[in-house]
């Protein structure tokens, strides 16, 4: 009961912070800069200030899809970031040119999660898989330890420590892309705090998905170690 209640509260801050966050950068998107410019144009500023000329600013479908490519070395932003003129556009323009900042410099951090990358996309084609079939060996065995659970435990861990290691990442680049707007004046004070809040909220999503992700971790340990609630 332990673990469903964990979850049941992880489960529903998400979804309270969720909309938090919609509702913010809905308001914040009626907040046009005094500068005049767009995320795209922020985040070519942002990038030629840093010396970076080699990543290209693309726009993409959909929302929230607003991502840095160190494969093609290309900052992606969603049409209503790329094109609009207002806090929230600028705030995710340069996190996302926060993550190019960290490419470049060899932030190792950044360096270590994308060499996960490939192991937790091979891996995740078997967690499923390998955990529902251990779990089905554990209770028709009566509850001996299955060989094949703890595979597929250990591939979750995989998925765990790659949800913590985002974190510093996502707010580093925050931090990186905060302190350019702060210091060349892009924004006027108004227009950094909404952008510094939007990104604060932002990044409570991932804290969220890690700390999810932890207690079903913990949830399935329990199998093993006997402390599982009956």
């Amino acid at each position: 009961m332990n673990y469903y209640f964990i979850v049941g509260t992880i489960f529903l801050v998400s979804v309270i912070v969720n909309a938090i966050l919609k509702n913010k950068f809905r308001i914040y998107s009626k907040l046009y800069l005094h500068s005049h410019m767009s995320g795209k144009e922020i985040a070519e500023k942002m990038l030629t200030d840093h010396g970076i000329y080699d990543v290209n600013v693309l726009s993409v479908e959909g929302e929230l899809t607003d991502h840095y490519n160190p494969i093609n070395k290309t900052i992606n932003l969603s049409e209503k970031v790329y094109n609009d003129r207002t806090a929230a556009s600028v705030a995710v323009a340069a996190h996302e040119c926060g993550h190019a900042l960290q490419h470049r410099l060899g932030y190792n951090l950044l360096k270590l999660r994308n060499h996960l990358v490939p192991i937790l996309n091979f891996s995740s084609k078997f967690i499923n898989i390998a955990i529902m079939s251990g779990l089905t060996i554990f209770y028709s065995s009566g509850g001996k330890d299955s060989l094949i659970l703890k595979f597929g435990i250990g591939l979750f861990f995989l998925v765990v420590i790659f949800s913590f290691l985002t974190l510093p990442i996502e707010f580093d680049a925050s931090n990186r892309a905060l302190t350019w707007l702060r210091n060349k004046n892009v924004v006027n004070y108004q227009e950094y705090h909404k952008a510094k809040e939007s990104l604060n909220w932002a990044a409570m999503t991932y804290v969220i998905s890690a700390l999810g992700s932890l207690a079903q971790l913990i949830y399935f340990l329990s199998f093993l170690t006997g402390k599982k609630d009956e």
